[in-house]
């Protein structure tokens, strides 16, 4: 069985990026993205908006991370999964598997 957890967005970075090691060595760069955008459903455009975490870990990622900066324009590709807060509060993170910059006008 093959199940599906996909999110392709493009969005700007609205919080700076957090970079941390785990216990194990693996570099993980977090930071807040915004996507904005207007859609259509049932026939009708609508408008599109949310913020969401995003975590790239790995090696692979992280020259791409160190030149992210509030404001920057990127497409991300990845997969979603619930962290939970200290707090105890659930909320989605995009683990981020493809980051590619985007340039002006796109």
């Amino acid at each position: 069985m093959v199940v599906v957890n996909r999110l392709v967005l493009e969005c700007v970075v609205v919080k700076p990026v957090q970079n941390k090691t785990s216990p194990s060595g693996i570099p993980h760069a977090t930071f807040l993205v915004e996507h904005r955008s207007f859609q259509i459903e049932a026939g009708l455009k609508r408008q599109a908006w949310c913020k969401i975490s995003v975590v790239a870990s790995g090696l692979a990622l992280q020259p791409i991370a160190k030149q992210l900066v509030i404001g920057s324009k990127i497409n991300i590709a990845g997969f979603i999964s619930q962290h939970e807060s200290k707090n105890g509060l659930a909320k989605l993170v995009l683990h981020a598997e493809k980051i590619d910059f985007l340039t002006h006008g796109e």
